[in-house]
């Protein structure tokens, strides 16, 4: 056989194995919907401590916060994305931009996590970046053409298999045609209207006029949502282009997002942006829009035949804004009340590297922003990435957790006045 026919059988094989996985996988997932066993009896457990861990330590050293708070390994969690922490707090569950759903347990409460397994180990996750729970506990995992939801989770998460509902079928999400490796990384949340919401990246740097009317029928570009079992779906928000973070305002209920701008047009533009949405199909520029006022070059000199909703913060631009949330707990001072807390994962094209923080905006009664680092440190001197934070959200004690999928690792924040 020669070398030519030897990588052709090569590739068959591959091919084989693979669809047999993935047929294994819609098996196993038809046999957990009608409560059955699939057989599968083995987790993946990642090791809490080590040399490795101990380096993540030397890491957070370097950190900066401000007076009174402190930063902690919580867990090594491996490719770690965004986070669902409990209702009861029993578990955390974190998603990868991988095949892997992580289940990550405190159990003697001291803080510091003392394992971390995969969830639903019989299923073969493509993409489950976007995990979110609603208040009564079922947990949603939006992943690259699917939502799986998971009643009482956090309280089977135990059993290899568990009790599962496809509310959005494999393949159905997104036209299978307009499938990408390119900002497939889904979030979701649960709103206060009990409808369940999910942002849609668009594949492109900047999509192309003939994909324009498809993508704003199915929200490609945009943020969808539906009923909690997959019902009712519709288009919520126009004119995005990459957001992989949101979360409601406790007190106006109102949408507020994260979103990534267009790359390519030099280290200082376009910014990237933080969103407030007040209602239903409003439309924020893209692409028309590259971020904030500037506009795109692909789109330059055409009327925008959309009103536009411009951002209640501008971010420096390419730092990569990525998840979000509103801070309610009880552990930090008042000033922080109500402040977003939001990741910027670090730009990967501008000549000086920026980003890779922790960042808090504040803002005021007549909806006035102010953005200002956080937790920063993971860049060197030598501008090489240390880390990269994805995701923030609040543990029940009021403190935080960060996820970091360069180290693989979530951190806590706490704050103590002493």
């Amino acid at each position: 056989m020669n070398r030519y026919m030897m990588s052709a059988a090569v590739l068959a094989l591959t091919a084989g194995a693979a669809s047999a996985q993935e047929t294994d996988s819609r098996s196993n997932l038809e046999k957990m919907q009608n409560m059955q066993s699939t057989g599968t009896t083995e987790f993946t457990f990642v090791e809490q401590g080590g040399d490795y861990a101990d380096g993540i330590r030397r890491t957070l050293e370097r950190i900066t916060l401000p007076d009174g708070f402190k930063i902690e390994l919580y867990a090594i969690v491996p490719d770690a994305r965004h986070i669902a922490v409990g209702p009861q707090g029993i578990v955390t569950f974190v998603g990868t931009r991988k095949d892997k759903v992580w289940a990550v347990t405190d159990r003697n409460k001291d803080r510091v996590a003392d394992e971390v397994k995969d969830f639903a180990p019989s299923l073969d996750f493509a993409i489950p970046n976007g995990v979110c729970f609603s208040p009564d506990g079922m947990l949603y995992v939006a992943a690259q053409n699917t939502v799986l939801k998971f009643p009482a989770a956090e309280f089977f998460y135990e059993s290899p298999d568990i009790a599962v509902a496809p509310i959005v079928p494999q393949g159905e999400l997104i036209p299978a045609a307009e499938e990408s490796f390119n900002h497939s990384a889904r979030v979701c949340d649960v709103g206060p209207d009990g409808l369940l919401y999910i942002s849609l990246g668009q594949p492109f740097n900047v999509f192309p006029p003939e994909k324009m009317e498809l993508y704003n029928e199915v929200g490609i570009g945009g943020i969808i949502r539906m009923d909690q079992n997959g019902g009712g779906r519709e288009v919520y928000t126009y004119g995005v282009r990459n957001s992989v973070g949101q979360d409601f305002h406790p007190v106006t209920g109102e949408l507020w997002w994260t979103d990534n701008q267009v790359d390519g047009m030099g280290d200082d533009i376009p910014p990237g942006e933080i969103n407030r949405q007040t209602e239903m199909g409003q439309h924020f520029g893209f692409p028309w829009y590259g971020g904030g006022d500037v506009r795109t070059n692909e789109y330059a000199g055409q009327e925008v035949p959309v009103d536009v909703v411009m951002p209640v913060v501008e971010t420096v631009a390419h730092a990569a804004d990525l998840g979000m949330m509103f801070y309610t707990g009880n552990m930090f001072p008042d000033q922080y009340q109500n402040a977003i807390f939001s990741a910027q994962h670090g730009s990967w094209n501008r000549t000086t590297p920026v980003g890779a923080r922790v960042m808090v905006t504040f803002i005021d009664d007549e909806g006035n922003a102010r953005i200002e680092p956080f937790a920063e440190g993971w860049i060197d001197e030598n501008g090489e990435y240390l880390g990269r934070p994805v995701d923030v959200a609040q543990l029940r004690d009021g403190s935080l957790l960060v996820s970091d999928d360069l180290a693989g690792a979530l951190y806590r924040i706490s704050y103590d006045p002493s």
